[in-house]
């Protein structure tokens, strides 16, 4: 990719770090564990990437809120126990590094909590090579443009020189939302079906191809 952006956003879960599955597993058994109705995990998988809020009333609807918050606790618990052992995909780290080095400015855009999303950064080592991050409980659910539209004036860029990179529909609407450039990846959460009306520039099946062409000179 030649340099036409200035700025890379990054979606976490299911773009970097390789959760989806572990996500879809806390979800569906917290459910069984308050008493909710059985979830099929796909789809709890093509909830991936909104706030926990809107997940559950995606899943659920208007359910009680003793309930929902039951739920929010359970999933958490679930999710937290097993969050040291997610691994970035293979490739992400030395790709962002490099990034960093050719002087683009990078940043994340995530439906994960605060907290998570530190965690996730110190575990990996990566902290440092992201200019600015946007996390749901600081900014409005995607496919909101919130996020992006804080972290492109905090990185003083425009829109045109700006790409989102994300692996739900919720990355690649709140990408259309703000008027910026989106690749999608189906390595994660959704599939090339479920992505393909959304008129990203480019769609990577694996991470390397998406690396590939990130680092092309």
């Amino acid at each position: 990719m030649n340099k036409q952006f200035d700025l890379i956003v990054w979606d976490w879960d299911g773009t970097l770090a390789d959760s989806a599955g572990m996500i879809t597993h806390a979800i569906v058994t917290a459910a069984e564990q308050v008493g909710l109705p059985a979830l099929d995990p796909k789809a709890a998988r093509n909830i991936i990437g909104l706030g926990l809020r809107e997940s559950i009333h995606a899943l659920f609807g208007d359910i009680p809120d003793h309930k929902a918050q039951a739920l929010a606790t359970q999933y958490s618990a679930n999710y937290y126990a097993g969050e040291q052992a997610i691994p970035l995909f293979e490739g992400a780290k030395e790709t962002i590094i490099e990034l960093n080095k050719r002087g683009f400015k990078l940043a994340v855009a995530t439906g994960k909590g605060r907290r998570g999303l530190n965690l996730a950064l110190q575990h990996c080592g990566l902290g440092n090579y992201f200019h600015t991050t946007r996390t749901m409980d600081e900014c409005f659910s995607k496919p909101h443009p919130q996020m992006l539209e804080e972290i492109m004036d905090v990185c003083v860029a425009t829109p045109e020189r700006t790409l989102m990179i994300g692996d739900t529909s919720y990355d690649l609407q709140m990408a259309k939302n703000a008027s910026v450039p989106a690749a999608a990846v189906t390595f994660g959460a959704q599939s090339h079906e479920k992505l393909s009306g959304y008129n990203s520039i480019a769609m990577f099946h694996q991470f390397n191809e998406l690396s590939e062409w990130l680092l092309a000179k």
